[in-house]
Formats: C-alpha cells, structure tokens, sequence
C-alpha cells in the first residue's frame, strides 16, 4: 500500500502566520458581536425560557453552512435541557414544518438574511402562533425584517483571504447560539445534577447520579474492628478484607478512629510492642469519612483535597459502613 507524500513546505512561507492570522481576525470578530449586544438579548432569552416552561420547544433552522451551526446549536440546547430541534429549510416545506406547533420559538440562522430557502419558509412558519429570533449579520435584510427579534451577529470580516467564506461569521453565529443556551440555562435554574441527567453515559453523569452507597466497599470488603482490638488482630482483619485501611468503632458501633497500613509500617520501626497493642492507642482519632447518601463527586473532592487512598463512609448514626478505595474509581470511569 502506498503512502501519500508529505506535502512540501514552500520556502518562505509561514502556514503558522496564517494560522495565527485566522485566530486573529476571528477573535476580533468576536469581540465586535460583543459590543453589539443588547436588550435584543434579554428578550429573547426570556421568551425562549417561557416556551420552555409551556413545555414548548425550540426550532432551530439555517441552510448551508448557517444550517451545521444550527445543528450545532440546536444539541448544546438540547443537552443543557433546552429542548430544540432542527428544521431542514427545504424538507420543511415538504410536510416537515408539521413538527412546528403554536408557541414554540423559531431561531433562523442566516448571515446575509437573505437566504431563499429560509426566506420561503417564513410564510408558512408565520401561520403558527411563534416567536421567530434571527441570528444574522444584516439588520435591514428581509429576515431580520420578519423576525419578532433579531441578535446581530455582524462581523468586520471573513477570515477567508476572499472575505467570502464563511469563517468569522459562522463562528460568531455558534458563539450567539452557546450564549443563548448558557443564559436560557441560568433563567430556567437548570443544576449540574440536571445536566448529569440528560448525560448518564458520560464520566460527569456518573459522577453526579452515582451515589456514594453505590460505589463503596461493603460487607467483606469492609473492614471494621472495635477499638480494644490488638494491633496483630487488626492487621488479619484488614488482610482478610484485602483492604489498606481499617475503620476503628466504640462501644456503640460508631465511627472514632482510622488505622491504615501506613500507621503500622511507620510505627513499627520504633516500637517493638506494636503488635501487642490496643487499637485506640494507635489509631488516627480524626478519621476522613463521608456519608453514604452523598455524591460520588463529592468522594472525588474529598480524594483530590486530600490526597489519601481509602474513604471511610459512615451512615447516619456516624457507623462505618463501607469503604471507597481510590483504585476502584478508574474501574468506575467517574475520575
């Protein structure tokens, strides 16, 4: 099989200067929709938000390069709670636009405002009861014109060396469509849990649905021992449990000391009676414990804050009842 030649590098010509151009033009574009926004904003945002609570939707619709932004758009909505769909500009006027009901709201992309096929759309979109918002860059064009709101998302220029393709602006559009879905996503209240809801598949899904209780160590697995325990006692219960730590308890059954395998390797060079000794005389009395109806990204924190091996956790009434090792999580996949 052969193997495509590496394209040679002309001399004296820099692609990284034409890189760092593009970043340029583009990050200059961005600040310029910046400053042009206003009230305009709000509004939309608002009534976006409230078709959302009416349990309507939003119908996000472009074609050509305007149309991948708007599908685009459409899933960051939708996966920050927002639900959206995509219309397809000629397919809708072929019995699409029946996903269209009274009180949705329409987000028409189109950078010129004068696309034909979303212009032929309009008629039939404007016989619902919606809110139609236009992204565009021309605020005197015939869809800004028809829009209830229009965002302008006017760029100085194109990165294309043409100042034709569509580059800057296409970016400036998306960038629109991510600041929408991040303020819809603040006015509705959406929480990090909610986010974890709609993404169980993924480490932060798991991360926040997973509870502590399902991921400890539990019974066998488990090692607790009372704090009137010998040191070599102690030492068959955590091998038994093929555990690095133990949960020392009083009495009552209550959470009141730590010993690890550290402790012991440390202790062991200096005191000869180690073995002979009780628990309570050796043991951490400040334990790090976490509760087991907790997150499982709260265990993270705990385990990043504080750089220790084994999480203690404990139910109500401060009883250890299981244990976290931090070599599970990796297996977990919530790391």
């Amino acid at each position: 099989m052969k193997t495509a030649p590496i394209p040679t590098i002309l001399p004296g010509v820099s692609y990284l200067a034409h890189a760092r151009k593009t970043f340029d033009i583009e990050i200059a574009a961005l600040k310029a929709v910046r400053s042009q926004l206003d009230q305009s904003f709000d509004h939309a945002v608002g009534r976006i938000a409230d078709a959302l609570r009416r349990r309507n939707k939003i119908v996000v619709v472009g074609i050509g390069k305007s149309g991948s932004i708007a599908r685009k758009v459409a899933a960051t909505l939708t996966s920050t709670g927002s639900t959206s769909v995509v219309l397809n500009s000629v397919d809708a006027l072929h019995g699409d636009v029946g996903l269209v009901t009274d009180g949705d709201v329409i987000l028409a992309l189109s950078y010129s405002g004068e696309s034909e096929e979303l212009l032929n759309l309009l008629p039939a979109l404007k016989r619902f009861d919606v809110t139609i918002i236009a992204l565009t860059g021309n605020l005197k064009s015939s869809l800004a014109r028809h829009s209830d709101l229009v965002l302008n998302v006017r760029v100085p220029r194109e990165a294309c060396p043409f100042n034709l393709a569509p580059t800057s602006s296409t970016t400036a559009m998306l960038v629109m469509g991510d600041a929408l879905a991040m303020a819809v996503l603040q006015a509705r209240g959406f929480k990090q849990s909610d986010f974890a809801r709609l993404h169980p598949a993924g480490a932060i899904g798991r991360a926040m649905l997973l509870r502590v209780g399902d991921i400890m160590r539990s019974g066998d697995r488990n090692p607790v021992a009372p704090q009137h325990l010998q040191i070599r006692d102690a030492l068959l219960v955590m091998t038994r449990a093929r555990s690095g730590c133990l949960s020392v308890v009083d009495g009552r059954g209550r959470l009141v000391g730590v010993f690890t395998d550290g402790d012991f390797r440390r202790r062991m060079a200096q005191d000869n009676s180690l073995l002979s000794r009780s628990l309570k005389e050796v043991m951490n009395p400040n334990p790090i414990c976490i509760r087991e109806d907790a997150l499982a990204a709260e265990a993270l924190k705990v385990f990043n804050a504080r750089n220790i091996d084994d999480l203690i956790v404990v139910n109500r009434k401060k009883e250890p009842v299981g244990l976290v090792d931090s070599q599970d999580l990796p297996k977990l996949k919530i790391m």
